[in-house]
């Protein structure tokens, strides 16, 4: 008999232990954890905190300052997600890097402009001969910025060229324009020392430019816009899980866009 009470003492204390462990797990924080570029996406991302926090997830925003490693970290599993890229990159990225991303919400587009450098005329047709003009270096940003140069009748491109297009793609230059390719964090910085710079929308921002102080600004019409939608990224295979789910339906509300307009004054336009 003592046995038996033994025995029972013993299951009973297990099965405690077990009902107190399945609670705890019930009890944690949910945690999903996002890599973003500082401007405007970890900003926005921040502004869903709060909704995140209410459906019963902890939003982690991790700034980057470069377009590589948010990507990697996602492929890794060291992030759940990234906020910082558009399709053409991250399908360019893909392909170079042998990484299997694929996205889990279209959020918005930042139109590039083109800035007008120290002591440069602030006119697009008053440009002047022999102009220094940067341009992103990265392969899908360089080809969008010199299809707003075209778009501007700057310059002309070989036909077909499009979302592929590099210098060597200029078929028509007759101011002779010097185009100088330039990391993409640094052009807003270049400003100084050229006379006229395309800059990606987040990068003006960060460098306290208005999308209203550029000269030229990519059409809401262009193909370049329709391809250069800002998306949340995750690994194949995770764009379904419940915390993914969560937030591209938070960053999607009327809320977020509301603060994107106010914000951002046309900078960065919602595409929900």
């Amino acid at each position: 008999m003592k046995a038996k009470k033994i025995i029972a003492v013993l299951l009973a204390i297990a099965l405690c232990v077990s009902f107190a462990a399945c609670g705890n797990k019930e009890d944690e924080t949910k945690t999903v954890k996002v890599g973003a570029s500082v401007t405007p996406h970890a900003e926005i991302l921040r502004q869903a905190q709060t909704a995140m926090a209410e459906k019963g997830y902890e939003l982690v925003v991790v700034e980057y300052n470069d377009y590589v490693i948010p990507n990697t970290a996602t492929e890794s599993g060291e992030l759940d997600a990234n906020y910082f890229q558009h399709i053409n990159y991250l399908n360019d990225f893909n392909a170079n890097n042998g990484t299997h991303l694929v996205v889990a919400a279209e959020i918005h587009y930042e139109p590039l402009g083109l800035y007008v450098g120290s002591d440069s005329p602030a006119d697009i047709t008053a440009i002047p001969e022999g102009a220094t003009i940067a341009v992103p270096n990265d392969p899908t940003n360089e080809a969008r910025a010199l299809m707003l140069l075209e778009a501007e009748g700057i310059i002309t491109l070989k036909e077909g060229a499009g979302l592929t297009a590099t210098v060597l793609d200029i078929e028509s230059n007759p101011k002779n324009i010097k185009i100088e390719e330039i990391e993409a964090a640094q052009l807003a910085r270049s400003l100084e020392d050229v006379d006229y710079a395309v800059i990606n929308g987040n990068y003006a921002i960060q460098g306290g430019l208005k999308i209203a102080d550029a000269i030229a600004v990519e059409s809401k019409e262009s193909e370049a816009i329709k391809e250069y939608v800002n998306i949340l990224v995750v690994k194949e295979g995770n764009e379904k899980n419940e915390g993914i789910l969560a937030l591209a339906e938070v960053l999607k509300t009327d809320a977020i866009k509301t603060y994107i307009n106010e914000t951002y004054g046309g900078a960065v336009v919602p595409m929900f």
